[in-house]
């Protein structure tokens, strides 16, 4: 165990959590003023296994399950609390990638087909909770219906016990010191050590402001991702080389090379299958879009790791680059950006001390007005992060 795993599990121990409470959750993410109907989405293999909700009686499904246990059941049992006007429970098939377009149509568990869009139209505020996420195209989906919505894809056990026990006023404000510390930013370097290997990026940022995921959701058309706790960027440019992890039973380690803020080829394979890391070359090779770089990602909340990268790109130490799609961040490529619309998923790649041991994230650093300051170094937080504390 490295020092930056050591110093977050004592962290973690040391962090008092309260109990999980969806009332205090929803109602402090949403400003519930009562009146408020609910929809509650889950994603399922055969959406018909929501019928008479069979698909309780089946292994794994963990997120799935919670969708029904901790959300809907949740709503029913505490309307009165809520001043809710009901909730309804609606099943999609699962769309097998990362932020992937939702599809057309939703079941309920009486067996009834609808059209999505109708499904949402019945609510001011939509939950979703599976196993892929659908944040980018629910907030398409929120400004284009006029509702607000939360993106829970991954909750386990864990991520209810922390990441969602808290008070996401508290998450809010720290995210906002942080955004303000590290906004107008010319461009961030991450240094890696993986394989032998020192290699950097250089992502070009253009002194844009920095934004945040902060779990507050006020204005119709608004969708948070939760937990949320990071402050983010759409990057403008990038050059250099990105090391990625793959999830393969290999655990395949590659480092590509990064040209006009796009992923080229592999510069060198650390471990596992060259097979895995083709594909990906591949893949953009038919889909450029795929292998843009479109986030840059920090984690400002103390949580506990939970294995499940909803959670764990929110940890104050990590940091994470995303590829392809970025309309809901405010960038410009959207699903109407790929050639292939299976390729339009936006797809986080993460780097913590737990998940990508191989690959030591040394230092970031932020460049700003001709100066560099060390934004984190080993997982671990430097001075101008610590400060805001």
């Amino acid at each position: 165990m490295n020092r930056s795993t050591r110093a977050r599990a004592a962290s973690a121990r040391g962090n008092e959590f309260p109990p999980f409470d969806l009332v205090r959750l929803l109602t402090t993410v949403f400003s519930l003023e009562g009146g408020e109907s609910f929809g509650v989405f889950t994603d399922l293999p055969d959406p018909r296994l929501v019928d008479g909700f069979a698909y309780l009686k089946l292994p794994a499904l963990g997120p799935q399950k919670h969708a029904y246990h901790t959300l809907y059941r949740g709503l029913l049992e505490r309307a009165a609390e809520f001043g809710s006007a009901g909730a309804s429970f609606y099943a999609y098939k699962e769309t097998g990638g990362s932020n992937l377009d939702l599809p057309a149509t939703v079941r309920t568990p009486e067996g009834e087909r609808l059209d999505l869009r109708t499904a949402l139209r019945r609510h001011p505020i939509v939950l979703y909770m599976g196993g892929w996420s659908a944040t980018a195209p629910l907030t398409a989906l929120a400004k284009e219906i006029g509702f607000r919505g939360a993106t829970m894809h991954g909750t386990n056990d864990i991520v209810l016990a922390t990441g969602l026990a808290v008070d996401y006023r508290q998450v809010s404000a720290r995210a906002e010191r942080m955004r303000v510390a590290l906004t107008r930013a010319d461009a961030m370097r991450l240094d890696w050590s993986v394989g032998g290997y020192q290699v950097s990026l250089r992502l070009d940022l253009g002194g844009q402001e920095a934004q945040k995921s902060h779990g507050l959701v006020r204005a119709v058309g608004d969708v948070a991702n939760l937990p949320a706790g990071e402050v983010y960027y759409v990057p403008t440019g990038g050059e250099g080389f990105l090391p990625r992890k793959f999830e393969d039973e290999a655990g395949t380690v590659a480092i590509f090379e990064v040209r006009a803020r796009g992923l080229t080829g592999i510069y060198h394979l650390v471990k596992g299958e060259r097979a895995v890391a083709e594909a990906q070359v591949a893949l953009i090779r038919e889909d450029p879009s795929a292998g843009q770089l479109t986030e840059l990602g920090l984690g400002t909340q103390s949580l506990p790791w939970a294995h499940t990268d909803i959670q764990d790109e929110k940890i104050l130490g990590t940091a994470h680059v995303a590829t392809g799609r970025s309309d809901h961040l405010g960038g410009d490529i959207d699903s109407s950006s790929f050639r292939n619309k299976r390729n339009a998923s936006h797809n986080d790649i993460l780097y913590t001390p737990e998940k990508t041991p191989e690959v030591a994230l040394r230092s970031v650093r932020m460049r700003r007005g001709g100066a560099e300051v060390l934004v984190l170094e080993d997982y671990e937080p430097a001075e101008l992060l610590r400060s805001l504390l």
